[in-house]
Parts: C-alpha cells; structure tokens; sequence
C-alpha cells in the first residue's frame, strides 16, 4: 500500500521524542508525516526541521482536519486532553496511538472506546513495555502456564523530580483545572504508570488484554506544595487472586530504575534495571530462562501501530489492556494524601527529598507490604477502595 500518513499531535515534550524517531528513519520508512498539531510549535525543538520538509503545522486538531487527513494519529499531548483527542481523530478517520495513560477517567476510556469501534478503526496506547519482545514473550510463556500461576507480583521506581519538573506545565502536580476538569496528573499516573500497568498486564488472559483488579488498598503522600500526590503505594488484589504490590516516589533521596520481582508456583522472575538489564526467570527445578531487556525496542509501540495501518499485525496494547491502571488510578483518587512532615524534608536548591523514604520503601518491597505496616513516624494506615463501580461501569 502507499506509504502510511500521520499525523503528530504534540510536538513538544514527550512528542519530540516521536519526532525524534520518526526523523531517523524518515528517509527509509514506509510513512510520510501529514501534519503536525501544537498549540505553540515555536516551542519545539523540531520545528525548524519539519518546516524543511514541508510538513504542515496547525494550532488544533479542528485546523487539520478541515484540511488533511491521516492513516495514523500518534497524541502526545497532556493526559488531559488524551480522550477528547482521540476521540476527534477516530471520527475524522484516523487510527489513534495514545500515549498513556489512556484517559484521565474509565468514564473517558468508554467513550473512546465507543468512537473507536464506531469508526472501525484501531486505538494503541503507548504502554511502551507491553509492545516490547521482552514482555511479549514473557507473556506469552504466562499464558501457556509454563510458570504456573501467579501468587504474588511486585514492582518499584523511585525517580527523583526536582522543583522545575513541577513548575514545568500549569497541570504538573494537579487534581483538577481551574475550570474544573479533571486531571489526575500524579507519580502512578504518569511517570510510573507503566510498571503499575505492567503487573496488570503480564497477568492479563489474552495477549491484549490486563488482570481486572478486584481489591484495593492505596497509601498517598506528597512532600512538594502540589494538589495531588507524589509519592504512591498500591497493593492490588487481582479478580483471580494475585496480590501486585506497586512503589513509586519522586521525592527520594537516590534514584532506583524500575525494577520487579513475580513469583509464580514453578518459577520467579526479576528484572532491575541498574543491575541485570534483563528479565531472568528461574524455575524452581534449577533451570534460567532470560527474555531481554523491555527497554531495549523503546518506540516499538510506533512501528506496531505503523504496522497495524499497513497490514493489521495485532496491537498488544490498546484501551481493554489500560483500563485496569485507570481503574486503579480513579479508585485510589479517594484515598487522603498525608503531606510528610516538614521538619522530615530536606530542601536544597534543586528539589525536596526524604532521607530515609528510600530505606522505608526498599524494606516495604522485600516484604511485600504497605509504609504504612513498617513503623515509620510518617506513614499513615492503608485506606481500602472499593471498586465495585467503577467495574459495574464497564460491565466487568
């Protein structure tokens, strides 16, 4: 077929990592860029380069569309504006690859979810590891039950952010806009949304689907002057009975890459990383099974959705397999956020931190629970969400 069109729709931020991409292999690739959406292109680092290569810039998607079309339409834009966007580009014709979360609200996702099967057409969203060879065919051996079933799942990051990171955009750190519309911008929902959705994922019972989470108990807390939390510990109890413990904070003092640990009956597997930088899994008769690096094929997720366009290879990771992390993310919205005490924040000129936050989430890691259950002054119990409704919406 000819070559696949698309359309970038932020070109700023996270979306110039996509230009980025798509620039390299621009020569060789099988795609032509349509246009390019950004409320301020001026801003982006790339602008100069597509203006070269002729590639319309408009201020809205209303712009585009009144003028061009496009096979593909990849949203980098802020979660915010994640379902309305989508929404536009199916009904205008487009496939969509969304970058995550999927939506700031399940209530989104299903009216996305909607449009796209009205459309007929394909919605990817950009959980890059759930696109990756490594996560694939650990999945794929999960599903066959060649590690038995899953007991217990667990996973943390600790990524330091600094005072520009919240200052970086007026709905870093937010709950709500001024005018009120939802937001949710938080260290589960964006940063680290990938290894909370990871867990869900891998345990999912088809190749594009995750596990439907049945319980859950969420501890929020926040040491920078935000709205919303930046600190996060969920402990997930699964529809089948698989317990996910996820640790996220950017307000620790040392950094820790992402790293997990899942224990199955016939096997564990571990991933760090800054140590190993592969997924090993070893079986309980002695035997090594190693699945690579999911970072290694970072923007797979493009090439997918490209693919998808031209010959409908199958999309791991669509709006059914990201619907758990938002369910997860909605529910735990309910919970308080307990503000860590001042005198137990350090503050230098860079950023805030607590000195002991990492040893606390490390020991809450290595067994398996909450900071709540570890004694530390500033820890506050568990709350447990219901999630009943949020399932009954979706007819779960």
């Amino acid at each position: 077929m000819d070559k696949v069109t698309i359309l970038l729709v932020g070109i700023g931020g996270y979306g110039g990592r996509y230009v980025d991409e798509l620039l390299r292999h621009y020569e060789e690739g099988n795609y032509l860029l349509a246009g390019a959406v950004d409320p301020a292109p001026e801003r982006s680092r790339h602008l100069a380069e597509l203006q070269r290569l002729k590639v319309p810039i408009f201020h809205s998607l209303e712009e585009f569309y009144a003028q061009e079309t496009a096979d593909l339409a990849i949203i980098s834009s802020p979660l915010q504006f994640h379902s309305t966007q989508t929404v536009y580009a199916l009904q205008h014709g487009s496939n969509v690859l969304c970058e995550k979360p999927v939506s700031v609200t399940v209530e989104q996702a299903i009216a996305m979810r909607q449009a796209r099967d009205e459309a007929g057409k394909f919605v990817g969203i950009g959980y890059q590891w759930s696109f990756s060879k490594a996560i694939t065919a650990l999945k794929s051996d999960i599903l066959a039950g060649k590690l038995g079933r899953p007991r217990r799942l667990k996973t943390m990051v600790l990524w330091p952010r600094g005072f520009a990171y919240f200052q970086r955009s007026n709905w870093a750190g937010r709950i709500r806009a001024q005018n009120g519309e939802l937001i949710l911008d938080s260290v589960a929902n964006n940063a680290a949304a990938h290894f909370l959705h990871n867990l869900l994922y891998l345990l999912g019972d088809r190749l594009d689907r995750s596990a439907v989470p049945a319980e859950l108990e969420v501890e929020l807390y926040r040491a920078y002057e935000i709205e919303n939390y930046d600190t996060a510990a969920f402990r997930v109890k699964t529809r089948e009975g698989a317990e996910l413990l996820f640790l996220a904070s950017h307000v620790s003092r040392e950094k820790v890459e992402p790293v997990f640990c899942l224990e199955f009956e016939e096997a564990t597997v571990s991933y760090d990383t800054g140590r190993v930088g592969e997924i090993k899994a070893v079986f309980q008769d002695g035997r090594e099974k190693r699945y690579g690096d999911p970072f290694a094929d970072y923007f797979q997720k493009l090439w997918t959705c490209i693919a998808t366009v031209t010959d409908g290879t199958p999309l791991p990771c669509g709006i059914e397999a990201a619907l758990p992390h938002t369910i997860c993310i909605n529910a735990a919205q309910q919970a308080a956020i307990t503000s860590f005490p001042a005198a137990l924040t350090v503050r230098d000129e860079e950023r805030l931190y607590l000195p002991d936050l990492g040893t606390v989430l490390h020991e809450c890691y290595e067994r398996f629970q909450l900071p709540g259950a570890t004694g530390a002054g500033w820890a506050r119990p568990a709350t447990k969400v219901n999630l009943h409704t949020y399932l009954a919406k979706l007819g779960w």
